[in-house]
């Protein structure tokens, strides 16, 4: 049903709705892509790299409930320290684009953590680095994967990927870390997930 293209806009928008903002940042956010989606522009990426300059970003965000670690990687092209993940292409569910850039990335295949195939976060970010400038509407998934998992690190998107306690993970002068990262792992750890 996903990818029949008609109705996908309305699809999308049921997605994102359900999203309960953890803080004012986020109600704001999920405002904002709602009034985008409703307002007709394309919501995928139809031409690298970044045509049209608004379009949806699906992160899949590996996370060892058990050890409170956090896999993240250093984006070539972002210069940032980042959750895996990718664009939505057109069509395809968002959770299936994180699944899908988890394993393309990462050679990773993982369940949804606590079986929960809706997005945790909704973000809107202005790209920073090599292709700055144009903006990442992000729907943040959280899958179950354990620090002990064998990656196969994709040497052409990252200069590495590494497993960060959450502790170590902040936003500020000086760090590397997506600006959104901190607010995530918060509204994760309030889940109550466990191991």
């Amino acid at each position: 049903r996903w990818r029949d293209v008609s109705g996908y806009r309305d699809r999308v928008r049921e997605v994102v709705a359900a999203v309960d903002p953890w803080d004012d940042v986020e109600a704001r956010d999920l405002s904002d892509t709602l009034r985008w989606i409703a307002g007709g522009a394309p919501l995928c990426r139809t031409v690298k790299p970044a045509t049209p300059p608004e379009h949806l970003v699906a992160y899949a965000v590996a996370i060892d409930v058990a050890r409170a670690q956090v896999l993240l990687v250093d984006h070539r092209l972002a210069g940032r320290w980042l959750p895996t993940g990718g664009h939505v292409e057109p069509g395809e569910h968002p959770g299936a684009a994180a699944r899908r850039e988890l394993q393309e990335e990462l050679g990773i295949e993982a369940r949804h953590l606590a079986g929960v195939d809706a997005p945790l976060m909704v973000s809107r970010t202005v790209t920073v680095g090599r292709t700055a400038g144009h903006t990442d509407v992000s729907l943040w998934y959280a899958f179950a994967v354990g620090a002990h998992a064998e990656l196969e690190v994709d040497p052409t998107e990252f200069v590495a990927a590494r497993w960060w306690l959450w502790t170590g993970v902040a936003h500020g002068p000086g760090t590397r870390f997506d600006p959104h990262l901190p607010r995530f792992l918060a509204k994760a750890e309030a889940q109550g997930w466990e191991a």
